[in-house]
């Protein structure tokens, strides 16, 4: 089933966890932490009740055509899912399928051609220059080569979001070791960037997405420039804060083994979603 995150299973139409007409039940059959539960209407039963599911994405039949001169170039071709709070998802495919397009989307650096996508409910499509500057409050990016400030040591280079936007000084130093801690880098706080490794540059840059407490986290080739154990490390890290915080997570990637890792992976292609997999995390 697509356009439901996390979900993949079987109609299930004699549960009853939502008191409405003229819908579809689904019990979870293949995902490992929900498996055996039922979704319906936005809900999950559990033992415990029913709770009902946030969406913090939602992309439905977007399409972005760019002009190479006089020739159109599609390359979104109607993409559609649906993204929910706490949910750790990936974007896979090779280069030309469309996924660095749908990130600037996703991330409200630009404007589908047509379509609806919207970040917390607020259809970004349909924002102003400043008001979509406001929508990317609510991402937290993070991108394959850091983008670090070299002349800022690390503590500096997580408060500097902070310190932008006006936070109090009390606060933000606060703030700031706490997403040291997330991370696990309070005893690295004074490194400059040159003096850290690759693995602790990404942390550093993973701190200061989160500190702005963003709605998603949106990553960009996160392991694309970390050796393969280092990798698996922070892979490692970013499953770790998806399940303490419930920091919904995108990943964009072009390797699977990355995707993987993630809950569900959306596998692009020619501008279109060729598929959407649970996976066996």
């Amino acid at each position: 089933m697509s356009g439901t995150s996390g979900i993949s299973g079987r109609a299930d139409s004699r549960d009853n966890c939502c008191q409405t007409t003229n819908t579809k039940r689904y019990t979870f059959v293949n995902h490992q932490s929900l498996k055996g539960l039922t979704y319906c209407n936005g809900q999950i039963k559990t033992q415990f009740g029913v709770k009902t599911l946030t969406t913090v994405l939602e992309v439905q039949d977007l399409t972005k055509t760019y002009q190479l001169g006089s020739v159109p170039v599609e390359a979104l071709r109607g993409v559609s899912f649906t993204v929910d709070q706490g949910d750790l998802v990936s974007i896979l495919g090779p280069s030309g399928s469309g996924k660095s397009t749908l990130l600037n989307l996703v991330g409200a650096l630009d404007r589908p051609t047509a379509g609806t996508l919207l970040i917390n409910g607020v259809d970004v499509s349909k924002l102003s220059d400043n008001e979509l500057a406001e929508a990317r409050k609510n991402v937290g990016f993070v991108f394959q080569f850091f983008n670090l400030i070299p002349r800022l040591n690390a503590r500096d280079n997580i408060e500097l979001p902070l310190a932008i936007a006006g936070v109090p000084k009390k606060e933000r130093k606060a703030r700031t070791v706490e997403a040291l801690k997330s991370v696990g880098l309070e005893d690295r706080m004074d490194h400059k960037s040159s003096e850290l490794s690759g693995g602790e540059r990404q942390r550093v840059a993973v701190a200061r997405a989160l500190i702005t407490k963003p709605s998603f986290l949106l990553m960009d080739e996160p392991t694309g420039n970390l050796d393969s154990k280092t990798a698996q490390e922070m892979m490692d890290l970013v499953i770790e804060l998806n399940k303490s915080l419930n920091m919904t997570v995108i990943i964009v990637t072009h390797n699977k083994a990355v995707a993987l890792r993630t809950r569900r992976t959306f596998s692009m292609l020619d501008g279109l979603i060729a598929s959407d997999e649970v996976n066996g995390q």
